[in-house]
Formats: C-alpha cells, sequence, structure tokens
C-alpha cells in the first residue's frame, strides 16, 4: 500500500499542531499516524484510496459501524431545529428513560461529553456521598487522562515497586506528586488483597474504581468472583463501587458489563458505543447519590452537557441497539466469537503462541506464552513489539487494527469480512 497522501497531509499538520496530532494515542501507528476520508459500515478508506476492514472503530465508539444511516438522519433533523439552548429539550429526557430502562444501576444518569469528565463527576459524586476521600484504583486500569486518577495506567515494571503495595505512577509529565495523595493502587484480580487494604484504610475510602472487564490492557475478565466479592467489602464498608463502562457499556451487553458479569455497581460511567460516534458520556447510579448533583451541593457543569444533535444520536442509537431483542449486539457477538476462535486456530497452525481475552465485540490479542493474563503485570510481559509488526502486516493487507493489540467488532461486520480477516491473519502471522 501506498500512504504518500497520508505523509503529506501529517508533514503539513506537523507545522501547525504538535506531534501532528490532536490526541496522544494517535501516534504510535505505523509506519505513520495516518489521515482518513470516508467510512462506511465496517470499512474504512484513507486518503490514498486505501480501504481497511476496520476493527479500530474509533477506539470503541463506531459500534454500529461507520455512518449508520437512522443515526445520522435523527441527528440532520434535529440540525434543523437547534444545536443548544442553554437549557432543556425533550430529547434528554428520552435518551434518559431509554439509557434507564437498560442499564442495571441507573436509576438516574447525567450526560456529559468525555469519559474522563464523567469519570471525574463520579469521583467527586462518590467522595460526597461518603465524606470520605481515597480512591481505590487497580494497575493498568485507564480513567481519563484527568490529573488527579491517570496514575499507574501502564507503569514500567522496574519502578512499580512491590505488587502488594504499588508505587504510584503519574502517567504523564506534569502531574503533581500531591495528586496521587489519595489513591491506592492495588493489582487486581487479588481479592484477599484488597480486603486487607478495606481492613488497613477503614472508614476512609470513598470509591473503589474499575473496569469490570479491563479492556485497556489486555481485555482482562475478572476472576470469578472476585467483581461480587469487592462489591460486598464496599458494602460493609460504606464505600461506593463505581464501575468505568466507557468501553463496556452497551457493547458486551445491552446493559454492559454489569449486566454481562451480574454484578450492579453503586455507580457507572459510560460514553463510547452509547452514541455511535457522537461525543457523549454518562454517570448513572442510585437515585440517593445521584440526587446530591440535582440538589446543587455537587457540581456537574457542561456547556456541551445533553446538547441536542448529541441527544439525537444517543436516543436513536439505543433505540437500535435495544431492537428486536437486541439482535443487532448478538450478531456483533457473534462475529466476534467467530474471529476471536480463528486466530487462536490460525496461530496453532503456524506454531505461534498467542492469548486471547476478552468478550466478542472488544477482545486483545497478545503474543505470549501464557494462557491467559491475570493482571497489569503479568499483561506488561507480553511481547508487544511482535504484536506492532503483526498489526502492520495486516494493515498492509487491508486490515486495520489498534497496534497495541484490541480489536473491536461491530454490528456491521460480515461473515465476509470475518472470512477475509482469517485469511490476512494466517499469512500476516508466518511474515512475523
Amino acid at each position: 500500500m501506498r500512504f504518500d497522501k497520508s505523509r503529506e497531509l501529517y508533514e503539513r499538520s506537523c507545522r501547525v499542531t504538535p506531534g501532528g496530532i490532536h490526541s496522544n494515542v494517535r501516534k504510535n501507528w505505523q509506519p505513520l499516524p495516518m489521515f482518513y476520508e470516508r467510512g462506511e459500515g465496517s470499512h474504512v478508506w484513507d486518503v490514498d484510496g486505501n480501504e481497511f476492514i476496520d476493527y479500530v472503530l474509533a477506539r470503541g465508539p463506531l459500534l454500529l459501524g461507520h455512518s449508520p444511516k437512522p443515526v445520522l438522519d435523527a441527528v440532520k433533523a434535529q440540525l434543523d431545529r437547534g444545536l443548544m439552548y442553554a437549557g432543556q429539550h425533550p430529547l434528554e429526557i428520552e435518551a434518559a428513560e431509554r439509557f434507564i430502562e437498560l442499564v442495571p444501576c441507573a436509576e438516574m444518569v447525567r450526560f456529559s461529553n468525555s469519559g474522563s469528565e464523567a469519570v471525574h463527576a463520579a469521583i467527586r459524586l462518590a467522595r460526597a456521598v461518603t465524606g470520605r476521600s481515597k480512591i481505590i484504583r487497580f494497575e493498568g486500569h485507564y480513567h481519563g487522562w484527568l490529573d488527579s486518577v491517570f496514575w499507574s495506567f501502564a507503569p514500567p515494571l522496574d519502578k512499580a515497586g512491590p505488587r502488594e503495595n504499588p508505587n504510584p505512577i503519574p502517567a504523564s509529565k506534569g502531574q503533581p506528586a500531591s495528586d496521587s495523595a489519595n489513591l491506592i493502587i492495588r493489582p487486581w484480580n487479588d481479592l484477599a488483597l484488597v480486603e486487607k487494604t478495606f481492613h488497613e484504610h477503614r472508614g476512609e475510602i470513598a470509591a473503589v474504581i474499575m473496569e469490570p472487564i479491563m479492556c485497556n490492557s489486555g481485555c482482562l475478565l475478572p476472576w470469578p468472583g472476585y467483581l461480587g466479592g469487592v462489591r460486598e467489602f464496599c458494602r460493609q464498608d460504606g464505600a461506593l463501587l463505581l464501575f468505568d463502562e466507557v468501553i463496556t457499556g452497551f457493547r458486551v451487553s445491552l446493559g454492559g458489563a454489569q449486566e454481562y458479569l451480574g454484578v450492579t455497581p453503586d455507580l457507572a460511567v459510560f460514553a463510547k458505543g452509547m452514541a455511535a460516534g457522537f461525543p457523549v458520556s454518562a454517570v448513572a447510579g442510585k437515585r440517593d447519590s445521584m440526587e446530591r448533583f440535582g440538589d446543587l451541593s455537587v457540581t456537574h457543569a457542561g456547556t456541551y452537557n445533553s446538547n441536542a444533535p448529541c441527544m439525537a444520536a444517543t436516543a436513536a442509537t439505543l433505540e437500535l441497539l435495544a431492537a428486536n431483542d437486541g439482535q443487532l449486539l448478538k450478531h456483533a457477538h457473534a462475529m466476534g466469537a467467530r474471529l476471536m476462535s480463528g486466530i487462536k486456530a490460525a496461530a496453532e497452525e503456524c506454531g505461534k503462541k498467542i492469548c486471547i481475552s476478552g468478550v466478542g465485540p472488544v477482545f486483545h490479542v497478545s503474543f505470549s506464552d501464557r494462557e491467559r493474563f491475570a493482571d497489569y503485570r503479568e499483561f506488561a510481559q507480553r511481547d508487544a513489539d511482535t504484536y506492532v509488526k503483526f498489526s502492520c502486516a495486516l494493515q498492509e493487507r487491508g486490515v486495520r487494527v489498534v497496534p497495541d493489540g484490541l480489536w473491536f467488532v461491530s454490528t456491521t461486520h460480515t461473515e465476509q469480512d470475518i472470512d477475509r480477516t482469517l485469511g490476512v491473519v494466517a499469512a500476516s502471522l508466518k511474515e512475523v
């Protein structure tokens, strides 16, 4: 494939934009950060005319694939009526009602724009409800890039400290050490250590925050009984359980990972997947907690919150996902499951050791001798360099994936897409 136009645009962009990109996570693409022209269904085209089967899906938001017509039609209809009013409109009620019907923990919901700000609001709310300040968070989990929580996401193992009591490692320069003062960092999937931590900090913990499926570091599933055990420790101590469902929400199940795994948190945040690519996030939870926003004792604000076009997209997306008993999402599960098993079989056929973890619509592929990872420290020992080479080989053959190993499957991927992809996977595995 040729990337001449992308290269020209990237060089031009570097003259006016730091790094030539508007989000740091877009830097690690090979052979360069590419530029795209259009997308339709499960396919995307770059400015050089190269066509790809797309398993990036904007890193998750395009659960319905590129340019879903019913959602675009709903947004276009709203655009003719208005953008924002600095007031309320009927669509936000419609979207909220549908949201609450689907999500187990959601007795009330507040909409915002990005996952990072939804997490920030949820943590503030948990501290207000409990009157406590400390938050337990886990190595390898990602909860947005704000200073108050952007710690120990991908810490170097030589600096991470003891497993039982990890060092808080800032994920970026410019983060004051004081911002980690109220964070308790722990490894994931160790229930005994969570219990020990509650004993050591009894009455001090406001919330435990986690990705219920650790999508940002290997798509690791919780050990049996882990989520339920943490749920019970929170209940006993008066802390809140907070699920970050930015990726898993509406993707692994209509009710998110909490429905899929059968454990209901006190609060949860959502974003990717709920509006088909439009910028919408949400904080949802029990009425007695969420009412703190309503009585104005806890501030949650935003000029763009619940803007009408995005609410039109949310209402239309949730309606589509819920239709026919969730048939679209069932299709994505089936396509993802077939893809996972096919990749595993192709690796075994050519003698490659890989680890695949996750659920059909979102899973992770690693080069590793391990059959499964328990936590970030095990995941961090995978062969990441070989996967980058693998992703480049896939891209050269018309399959676009995230270079760190995460695969997203949409409701528009077809049997033909999977067949073609598995052929490309087999050829690419032999190359690396």
